[in-house]
């Protein structure tokens, strides 16, 4: 293994530091990802387009440049995005069979181009669910996408290539989406990093929407320094997305000496509780245990505001697709298709009073941020299933698997909090299974302060996948 693989295998900060001192070039890097990519795709099939071309000669372009590139934190850092981001010269698939008879995107999305900004290079898109409908990446129209832990297992969804990409060793950063967990799921099941910033942070400027009252965008990282630079690079505002906020950027920077003296962390119970089974369970205590945190509390208001967040995403998702549902219904992932024709006949007055619950709720957990700085929840109810599999047991429940995944995560989603996915491995588990670590709105650098805090104690961690 050359010292490019050996980096490749490591974190983002570790490559960009490489490249900065001269010990390794950014088309080395590329190189190795482009390789690391054809050895193992074809197994975990995160992959949906490459853009060899383009990534090879950025490299060049970086590598060229020499001594500017002291100044990028992210210099050489292959990066991939879930293929509902455009990408100059590609169709935005946005998971879908529909969209492959679009014009290619004539511009790249806004964070791709701000983490290029900062030095990193985009070498392909990512496998997700249709129209990013669902929590685990079983697509019909690109073929499932795996666990990297597990091939039989799904990798979780809506932005399934996103984790499994990183837990691969493939890249060491992604960009996905989540409205109801479509980060924070996935990470759990493959065992990586994952940021859901505030809803309205970082841009959503040319990506394809799935529901915009709910819609953020987020990185995957190997560890929470890289998830810190890569939010850091990305935030502020952009006029493109009537939902980011005028907010000026708040870098998080170095998370090594952090820490978390001070902070005041409360487990959630309840629902939270209820719905997770002894692992996920497991994965929470000894996250609190690590972190002294308080007694269980619950989160008022949790089984509305979930209730709330399925019909504005049943609705807001069914609007965006009315034309193409009524042309080419045959031409969506049935389930998908089903969801959304549920959502167009749903009542006006059930979403109007949907948005009235879903402001009391945030109103009622913003109260629990005047005692708490930081609220821990798992973020599955369970570790990954076997592809194909329907349903799974939770509390004595059968339940189906593709929206219930989301049962821990949606609640959160629905108030827009800010919430870092930690991976945590029992002892002697095949599996990971993740925690959300959850702060008050716009409080980013407290999640990532707990989850560095957690990394540095060895309580959670990112393993590449030993992918032969």
């Amino acid at each position: 293994m050359n010292h490019a693989d050996e980096l490749l295998l490591g974190d983002a900060s570790g490559m960009a530091a490489a490249v900065r001192a001269g010990q390794c070039t950014a088309t080395a890097l590329v190189e190795a990802s482009l390789a690391r990519i054809a050895a193992t795709d074809d197994r975990v099939n995160a992959f949906t387009a490459l853009v060899q071309d383009r990534a090879l000669a950025r490299a060049w372009t970086i590598d060229r440049a020499g001594s500017p590139a002291k100044g990028q934190p992210l210099a050489g850092m292959p990066f991939a995005v879930k293929n509902l981001f455009d990408i100059e010269g590609v169709v935005t698939l946005a998971g879908s069979r529909i969209e492959r008879g679009a014009e290619p995107a004539s511009a790249d999305a806004l964070l791709v181009e701000r983490l290029e900004a900062a030095g990193a290079v985009l070498v392909g898109a990512l496998n997700m669910d249709e129209y990013a409908y669902g929590f685990t990446t079983e697509n019909s129209h690109e073929g499932p996408c795996r666990n990297p832990h597990d091939l039989e297992r799904i990798a979780g969804g809506s932005s399934g290539g996103s984790a499994a990409a990183v837990a691969a060793g493939q890249v060491p950063l992604t960009l996905g989406s989540d409205t109801n967990g479509s980060i924070r799921v996935p990470s759990s099941l493959c065992g990586v990093f994952g940021l859901k910033p505030t809803f309205g942070r970082l841009p959503r400027t040319r990506t394809y929407p799935f529901v915009s009252s709910l819609d953020h965008l987020g990185p995957f990282a190997r560890s929470a320094q890289d998830l810190a630079l890569a939010y850091d690079a990305m935030q502020g505002f952009d006029a493109g997305d009537p939902g980011c906020a005028r907010r000026a950027p708040q870098p998080v920077g170095s998370l090594a000496n952090a820490g978390i003296a001070g902070l005041r962390i409360g487990v959630l119970g309840g629902w939270f509780h209820e719905k997770a089974d002894t692992d996920a369970r497991t994965a929470v205590a000894r996250v609190a245990y690590a972190l002294g945190a308080g007694m269980s509390i619950d989160l008022p208001m949790v089984e509305a505001g979930r209730a709330a967040a399925f019909l504005v995403t049943n609705a807001e998702g069914a609007a965006l697709h009315l034309a193409d549902l009524r042309a080419r219904a045959q031409d969506f992932e049935p389930l998908s298709r089903d969801r959304f024709l549920a959502g167009a006949l749903l009542p006006a007055a059930w979403i109007a009073r949907a948005q009235r619950v879903r402001q009391k709720y945030a109103e009622a957990v913003a109260e629990l941020f005047e005692r708490y700085d930081v609220l821990l929840a798992p973020s599955t109810p369970c570790a990954a299933t076997t592809i194909g599999q329907e349903t799974f047991e939770i509390g004595g429940q059968t339940l189906p698997v593709r929206p219930n995944m989301g049962l821990l995560t949606q609640p959160i989603s629905c108030i827009g909090l800010p919430v870092c996915a930690v991976p945590v491995w029992g002892v002697n588990a095949r599996l990971p299974i993740g925690v959300q670590v959850i702060a008050a709105p716009w409080r980013e650098d407290l999640v990532l302060r707990v989850a560095a805090h957690l990394e540095q104690a060895g309580v959670v961690r990112a393993p590449v996948a030993p992918l032969a």
